[in-house]
């Protein structure tokens, strides 16, 4: 029986894996494409990591392909330290993939009306974000600097995000022209609306609540390897039958960045694969032990 369920975890494991492999895959696709095929062509950016390669592109001529990848190095070795060796190999990978994918493939440009490149461009480009965080990567390190920035300071994720992008428009202002800087936060607020539709929600925070028989092993893996309180309820089952000789149960509460999903269901997969889950957006958080504790 032990065997049994092993394999069952395996099976589900690589199968998780696979999936988000096919993920990250599609959005390096999705996102090369908007990049090549509205975006670099007609001089538009977008916000982010990914914005400052786009404006640095058109202004000193460097590759696209190459800034990129350059640029969002610091931020797989801060997505390292601060999320986990796995995220930051999965980011690493997607960016290089992504990087090579624009050295290499020519994708035809789709059309050169204005409004239609931004809307596109950042639909396909904020698309091809989403699947990576899906998958548990990013392409672009803006957000993973916002989670570290955010446990400096009061400020939140929302808010640094804000900040930086209002930095690198106004920039794009003065070296391209206002036009072609409004077009591009039209790029930026289709991008971001998409990446909100793929994910389901561009929220800083996601409370999740977990009811397992084996709950013990599953705050531990909580507290140890994602470095997140937990808030334990006592509860009681509700389905009929004599299944358990005892109906109490405990009932786990953690809130979570975004990033951290993945991480998270592959942990209560690995443990209970039978765990019923439930996660919620949360818009704002006050008080409380939010913030990631040091793993020692």
């Amino acid at each position: 029986m032990p065997v049994s369920k092993s394999k069952t975890v395996r099976r589900l494991s690589a199968r998780k894996n696979l999936i988000n492999i096919a993920l990250i895959i599609l959005g390096i696709f999705s996102a090369a494409f908007g990049l090549e095929s509205f975006l670099i062509p007609n001089g538009f950016i977008d916000g982010g990591v990914t914005g400052l390669s786009l404006l640095a592109n058109h202004v000193f001529g460097i590759p696209i392909s190459l800034l990129i990848f350059v640029l969002n190095i610091p931020f797989v070795i801060l997505g390292y330290k601060q999320i986990g060796k796995k995220f930051a190999l999965m980011t690493l990978l997607a960016i290089a993939g992504l990087a090579i994918i624009l050295s290499t493939f020519k994708f035809p440009v789709v059309t050169t009306d204005k409004l239609l490149i931004s809307i596109f461009g950042g639909f396909l480009l904020g698309g091809g974000i989403g699947m990576a965080v899906r998958g548990g990567a990013v392409i672009d390190g803006t957000e993973i600097m916002a989670v570290y920035l955010t446990r400096k300071s009061s400020l939140t994720i929302g808010d640094i995000i804000l900040i930086i992008n209002i930095m690198i428009f106004a920039l794009a202002a003065f070296l391209l022209g206002i036009e072609t800087a409004m077009y591009s936060i039209l790029t930026y607020l289709s991008a971001a609306k998409t990446i909100d539709f793929i994910i389901q929600g561009i929220e800083e925070y996601t409370g999740v609540t977990i009811i397992s028989i084996k709950s013990d092993d599953i705050k531990e893996a909580i507290i140890q390897k994602l470095g997140r309180g937990v808030t334990i309820y006592k509860g009681e089952r509700g389905f009929g039958g004599n299944v358990y000789q005892s109906k109490e149960i405990d009932i786990i509460f953690t809130v979570i960045t975004r990033l951290e999903v993945s991480k998270l269901n592959s942990e209560i997969e690995r443990i209970d694969p039978r765990a019923f889950v439930i996660m919620h957006s949360i818009n704002e958080t006050k008080g409380g032990m939010i913030k990631r504790r040091p793993l020692h």
